[in-house]
């Protein structure tokens, strides 16, 4: 049995070889898949960032108006080496601009936890 499959190389079945498709159409075809990929991954990932920045945004909102009740606005924005390490961070803004570091929100921030009265979270 032989290990040479015409039909799989791109090559027709008689002796000049000579290719089934063309260069250009080739080129075409990987141009096309590539965008299609690209297509497929991109808005995924906006999808994501938009997810983790909303909810990066609601978490900082409550731990703001937990630990400090005065502040005037909050900032939450991702990080590669913050006050709390790499990942979503939460700082107060005063009266006057003065941003104080909060909470680090993590990697994939999440909800805030709900703590009970009286026991140290």
């Amino acid at each position: 049995m032989s290990d040479f499959h015409p039909e799989l190389s791109g090559y027709e079945p008689i002796d000049n070889r000579r290719p089934l498709r063309s260069k250009r159409f080739m080129a075409t075809v990987r141009i096309a898949v590539v965008l299609g990929i690209i297509g497929l991954i991109v808005p995924g990932i906006l999808t994501t960032v938009q997810v983790a920045q909303t909810t990066a945004s609601r978490s900082c909102a409550v731990a703001v108006a937990r630990y400090y009740p005065f502040s005037s606005d909050f900032d939450a924005r991702f990080e590669l080496s913050g006050a709390g390490g790499f990942g979503w961070q939460c700082y107060a803004v005063d009266r006057n601009e003065r941003e104080t570091f909060v909470v680090p929100l993590g990697i994939i921030p999440s909800a805030p936890k709900a703590t009970q009265p009286g026991v140290n979270a």
